[in-house]
């Protein structure tokens, strides 16, 4: 099953203030990726819009409305996310580029990486916060439920926890949301203890981690807690919200990953989503701020999503984890045993 890649040059376009991390050279890393892997005979898909009605599946009317207000001019909507004359379209090609991935996977046809900016799982239902507009894997994730995926998992790395996926999604027992992230760090969202409201409690899983953690810290979370979790719900579809900004070269946080350790862990959820998913798999880029291991972990990324099945498999670590990967593993645990088959 092929791998296709969903990008654009067109996201250079959405402008940010000068030192802002979320910075057009971001989209320039994507398109080298795109262009080698067309160099290297692969497929690479062009976005298309997303359609208000496929925002206000995830999104308010009046959100949605705030957002095209800005179009055609320079706005600031927080201290941090800002918006550029052509910054509405290129959001709703982000939105809409997610959805060409979730079209692909659900065919069966192989997993999809889509690389967009500006990214989306800080966006909430009524607000744009942390750099996001609109929340470009929550309206992947409901579109693949109009397209017959009766339930959904969206696996969220990056090293901020994701409230805007969380909040739309977290009385919704359909759709999973599970979230590994440094804490305490930006939004301050995501403690263990939120575990979704109404239908869709124990539909949320949180694993913060402390700072300084790394390589192996992240495969014991994943292994302990998010694995298990993933193989239970058995979704039709799985989603993966990745930042690669938990790397130890990016400015923007603390822990310790290295591109090594961002291999093995797409590694290990494409094995999962190969097992549990039938392969459906959608990658999708969150943050990410240091180009040089963006573009490094991207060519992993690559690398793994292309691969066969089997050779894509995760290799065990070595070494063992840390006190902050057990004490997250630990945590996460006991919040979530009462909702899943969990080891002891």
């Amino acid at each position: 099953m092929p791998l296709v890649l969903v990008s654009s040059d067109a996201f250079e376009r959405h402008l940010t203030p000068p030192g802002h991390p979320e910075r057009p050279e971001r989209a320039h890393v994507f398109d080298a990726v795109a262009t080698a892997w067309r160099g290297q005979g692969g497929t690479v898909l062009a976005p298309r819009p997303a359609t208000l009605d496929e925002l206000a599946a995830v999104h308010d009317r009046d959100h949605i409305e705030r957002i095209a207000g800005t179009a055609g001019r320079a706005a600031m909507l927080d201290p941090d996310t800002f918006t550029s004359p052509e910054s509405f379209d290129l959001a709703r090609f982000a939105a809409g580029a997610t959805l060409v991935g979730v079209d692909h996977a659900m065919a069966g046809a192989g997993p999809a990486l889509v690389l967009v900016r500006p990214p989306g799982h800080h966006a909430e239902r009524d607000r744009a916060m942390g750099f996001c507009l609109f929340n470009n894997v929550a309206v992947a994730a409901a579109y693949a439920r109009v397209k017959g995926a009766r339930r959904v998992a969206v696996v969220d790395i990056d090293v901020h926890h994701g409230n805007g996926t969380q909040q739309i999604f977290e009385d919704d027992q359909a759709v999973l949301y599970v979230s590994t992230h440094q804490y305490p760090c930006y939004p301050g969202t995501g403690a263990v203890t939120e575990v979704g409201f109404g239908q869709g409690r124990g539909r949320t899983v949180n694993v913060p981690i402390e700072p300084g953690a790394g390589d192996d810290d992240y495969a014991h979370a994943l292994a302990q807690v998010v694995v298990p979790i993933l193989t239970a719900f058995a979704a039709d579809l799985t989603i993966l919200s990745v930042g690669y900004d938990a790397h130890v070269q990016d400015p923007l946080a603390q822990m310790q990953v290295t591109t090594e350790g961002y291999r093995a862990m797409l590694a290990t959820l494409r094995a999962t989503a190969d097992a549990t998913s039938a392969g459906r798999l959608v990658v999708v880029t969150e943050g990410g701020y240091d180009l040089p291991a963006l573009g490094a972990c991207l060519d992993a990324t690559v690398e793994v999503l292309a691969a066969p099945a089997l050779a894509a498999a995760p290799v065990p670590r070595a070494s063992g984890p840390g006190i902050r990967g057990r004490e997250a593993a630990e945590a996460a645990l006991a919040v979530q045993r009462p909702f899943w088959p969990l080891p002891i």
